[in-house]
């Protein structure tokens, strides 16, 4: 018996009007709890992928690494 396993993806896109870093850190928090209930419910493997963009445009350094776990084609 071949017993597939899937994944879930909570895709967060933020507007920020304080630090980048301090709002993905209080998000990681955020979610933190809800992807361990998923994964031990449902027995998937969830992850976070945070989008947050600053009010004048900064983005965060982990962008570029959330962005290759979206799939399909995008820039930035």
């Amino acid at each position: 018996m071949m017993i597939k396993k899937e994944t879930g993806i909570f895709l967060d896109v933020i507007q920020g009007d304080r630090s980048v870093i301090k709002k993905e850190a209080e998000k990681i928090l955020e979610y933190k709890d809800l992807v361990i209930e998923i994964q031990c419910v449902w027995n998937v493997k969830a992850k976070v992928i945070l989008v947050i963009i600053g009010t004048t445009g900064t983005i965060s350094k982990s962008l570029r690494q959330y962005q290759r776990n979206i799939p399909g084609k995008h820039k930035i």
